[in-house]
């Protein structure tokens, strides 16, 4: 969730539906929208200058990004651990571009995508809307997604890490009150967050029922809620100026026990091999939350990195566990969706094996 300049970091609350062939039937509007516009010219130009726009914002990113690598290279003064690193993590970049560029290409050009949608008062609150083709009537579960990036890619040091909390419950509530005007059900909403991701959205799911309990004005219900999914997520322990933003040491305030009843079903997800967030963090998380008798599961993937459930399996195709165990808890009570899982197709390789192996060995993560 962040400006146009923005784009892809770690508060990035991305509404999408979760699978293509159960999307909703075209609208009347569309119908109306085409006969108001009358010549085609008028929508030639209008996509033309949403090109040049998107164009813009994408040069904006880009030098957003590299100026706060330089800022950030600067702060921590550039050694050679530092340096290699970098290095490694260019060599990363390279190899998995062929499946960067396909996915760059569906972001700018498909239209089930909706770009930097605003949701709240700030620049930086954006998010954008992944909408299932027209493919079936009636209104689809949405998933509220909240991707990572070390607390600092797309938001440092414009906030801190309550804004970004903040952010993130703002996000939470644009999609609880507005989905339905895209085709998604308000009644089927799910939460999830990948590495600084999942803690940063877990915070605000546990705050927002903090508030709830108290019975403080609220302008989403953390009941809402029907599923929060963590994968590869920190908690912040250890560290007394930490603790208001560690869920796993928030759950033991007494204040806290009492909103734990509101909370959903938990489901995190992790590496055994993951060393940028040790999969212990979600272990200990898991144990904190079954302390206050949240339902909770937590599922280790053997061999796993921080990287491989949420890059290289994705580009990898064919069977993905992660993607496949989500979509059953979504679909737990919808037949018709669960036949037509099992029949889906194998989803597409993006990138050859090769350079997912070799993506693998010089992994910075």
């Amino acid at each position: 969730m962040q400006s146009s300049s923005e784009i892809h970091h770690h508060e990035r609350c991305r509404p999408v539906f979760p699978t293509e062939n159960t999307g909703p039937a075209d609208s009347d509007k569309g119908k109306v929208r085409r006969r108001v516009m009358g010549k085609s010219s008028v929508p030639q130009i209008c996509r033309q200058q949403s090109f040049g726009r998107d164009i813009g914002h994408a040069a904006a990113e880009t030098y957003l990004i590299t100026r706060l690598s330089f800022d950030l290279l600067g702060y921590l003064g550039v050694g050679y651990r530092w340096i290699t690193r970098l290095l490694a993590l260019a060599c990363y970049a390279i190899l998995l571009m062929p499946g960067f560029l396909q996915v760059a290409y569906h972001y700018f050009f498909s239209p089930q995508v909706r770009r930097s949608i605003v949701y709240g008062d700030q620049p930086r609150n954006r998010l954008d809307l992944y909408i299932p083709p027209p493919t079936s009537a009636g209104l689809k579960p949405v998933v509220v997604f909240v991707t990572g990036g070390a607390w600092i890619i797309g938001n440092f040091p414009q906030g801190t890490i309550s804004d970004m909390v903040r952010d993130v419950s703002q996000g939470i509530s644009f999609v609880c009150n507005n989905i339905s005007a895209f085709g998604g059900d308000p009644n089927r909403i799910y939460l999830m967050g990948q590495s600084a991701g999942a803690h940063i959205s877990s915070c605000a799911l546990i705050e927002q029922a903090i508030k709830e309990s108290r019975g403080e004005r609220i302008t989403w219900s953390a009941s809402q809620i029907k599923a929060y999914f963590g994968l590869s997520g920190g908690i912040m322990e250890g560290e007394e100026s930490f603790e208001q933003y560690s869920p796993g040491t928030r759950l033991k305030e007494p204040r806290v026990r009492k909103a734990a009843s509101l909370l959903t079903h938990i489901v995190l997800f992790h590496g055994s091999e993951d060393y940028s967030i040790p999969c212990e963090a979600s272990k200990t998380f898991a144990e904190a939350l079954q302390g206050v008798e949240v339902k909770t599961d937590l599922i280790v993937y053997n061999g796993k990195t921080h990287t491989d459930l949420f890059l290289q399996d994705p580009l990898r195709g064919g069977k993905d566990e992660l993607f496949d165990h989500i979509v059953a808890v979504i679909h737990a009570n919808d037949s018709d969706a669960l036949s037509k899982d099992a029949v889906a197709p194998p989803r597409r390789r993006l990138v050859p094996e090769i350079l997912l192996k070799l993506a693998g060995k010089v992994s910075p993560f």
